[in-house]
């Protein structure tokens, strides 16, 4: 499995996991098989899809997904491989999230057996609030997977379910065994606090985007200083976001193409993938890179075999610039 974060769950994580973020449904079974031939044991997916901020934000075909919605694939990929013999359930760690749609309180069981039953699986290693702030409930039998938009289209309609309403519900996920850890992505040091005052079992992880123009240092001493695991999504900055037509995207220097990187990659004889990737392990983070290409996945993979200088560390760190791409704002508005 390789390296891991002991949850405050008492559950322990694997460090270098696989996103499945934008994995292609058509493809998604074959790459999780893959992955998991590769080593991966830590899949992120979610049941989220996004199709219809495409003519809202992006200027890409309208036949291009940009979100998860491909949770019955992986589920395919993870039963062949155990079929095969390559794992055993207990073997891999799991993770979904509960979509703002479902955020009411009679609403996240039901959402979480769904996408078990998509995965195929009997329980979840971790299970998320994907977003803060619960819209109203969409009926899977009108749209499956969900969006932002309570139309599919452009309207937005809120849910006054508050979050302590929500977390009631995801702690009792654990309690009848669907998920064996509860957590929180996208959420902010406010929010974690008031959450703190008042849940029974606290969140165990923590996901965010972070990368080197997003550092986020007092969010992460917060999760330290609480046991709260944290998780890096977008390890790459503004790659993952550039089919977006996000223009602060489109205006920064890549990450695999910036001077330091690249010169850290020479340094360390190593890819700038594995630079960004271990300057967040390093500092004790978890991570999920996505890659369909298989001598791509054993690098993100071999990103905890070498150790970077502090002043290194420091220097990459040093880049934060705090510049946020996925919010709600980006696509919701």
């Amino acid at each position: 499995m390789g390296p891991t974060i002991k949850l405050s769950s008492g559950y322990e994580m694997p460090q270098v996991g696989f996103g499945l973020w934008k994995v292609d449904n058509s493809t998604a079974a074959d790459t999780v098989y893959n992955a998991i031939k590769t080593g991966y044991r830590l899949f992120d997916g979610a049941c989220a899809q996004l199709p219809e901020i495409l003519s809202r934000v992006a200027n890409v075909l309208a036949s291009v997904t940009l979100d998860y919605g491909n949770e019955k694939e992986c589920g395919e990929g993870v039963a062949r491989a155990i079929k095969e013999g390559i794992v055993k359930r207990e073997d891999l760690f799991i993770t979904s999230k509960l979509w703002p749609v479902f955020e009411d309180g009679d609403k996240v069981e039901p959402a979480c057996r769904r996408s078990l039953a998509d995965w195929g699986l009997e329980y979840f290693d971790l299970y998320l609030i994907h977003f803060p702030g619960a819209l109203k409930y969409v009926d899977p039998a009108v749209r499956y997977p969900p969006g932002w938009h309570y139309d599919g289209k452009s309207t937005i309609v809120r849910s006054n379910t508050p979050l302590h309403v929500t977390w009631a519900s995801m702690e009792g996920l654990v309690s009848k065994g669907l998920t064996r850890s509860i957590g929180v992505s996208n959420f902010q040091a406010q929010l974690i606090y008031d959450m703190l005052r008042y849940a029974t079992i606290p969140p165990a992880a923590l996901q965010i985007e972070h990368h080197p123009y997003l550092v986020q240092q007092e969010l992460l001493n917060l999760c330290k200083a609480e046991g709260i695991a944290v998780t890096a999504y977008s390890s790459f900055g503004p790659a993952s976001f550039l089919e977006f037509g996000f223009k602060h995207a489109q205006a920064l220097v890549p990450l695999m193409k910036d001077d330091l990187i690249t010169s850290l990659a020479k340094k360390y004889n190593k890819q700038p993938s594995q630079i960004l990737l271990r300057w967040a392990t390093q500092r004790g983070l978890a991570v999920i890179p996505k890659t369909v290409r298989p001598e791509v996945m054993a690098q993100n993979l071999d990103c905890i075999g070498f150790d970077l200088e502090q002043a290194d560390i420091d220097s990459i760190t040093s880049k934060d610039a705090g510049i946020r791409f996925n919010q709600p704002s980006n696509v919701s508005n």
